[in-house]
């Protein structure tokens, strides 16, 4: 069986780039920061990993997040697994500012909304370069 990712997040979702056995998608609300990893696993729960997956997913969420709160200087970080509507492994990690379109609130079932440009789908992934994540 091939790894894919669900047709939700593909499309949802600007693909960015692979690191630590994960896909490292860009949610296309660029209201917030919005990055989704997908492990290459076809377990649809973190708990049903082997133990060097899950210690390989938990360093590359902490990398994820770093670069999230450095880069876009945050006020939280909203790190979940949810998978109601896909059910594929996936984990959220959002920079959320106070000021933000929908603070406190969280972010999901929002209808309010901004695609980013390609050229800022490009620095974002300049970035991740430069900081030795892709």
């Amino acid at each position: 069986m091939t790894f894919e990712i669900h047709p939700q997040l593909r499309a949802d979702c600007f693909h960015l780039g692979e690191l630590n056995n994960c896909t490292l998608l860009l949610h296309k609300n660029a209201l917030v920061h919005w990055f989704i990893l997908v492990p290459h696993s076809h377990q649809t729960e973190i708990f049903k990993l082997a133990t060097d997956q899950q210690n390989t997913l938990q360093q590359t969420i902490n990398r994820i997040a770093s670069f999230v709160d450095t880069r876009f200087k945050t006020d939280k970080l909203n790190i979940a697994t949810i998978g109601n509507i896909v059910p594929q492994l996936h984990v959220h990690i959002i920079g959320r500012q106070i000021h933000d379109f929908c603070w406190p609130n969280p972010v999901w079932g929002q209808t309010e909304s901004a695609e980013y440009s390609a050229a800022q789908v490009t620095d974002i992934q300049q970035l991740l370069i430069k900081d030795g994540l892709l």
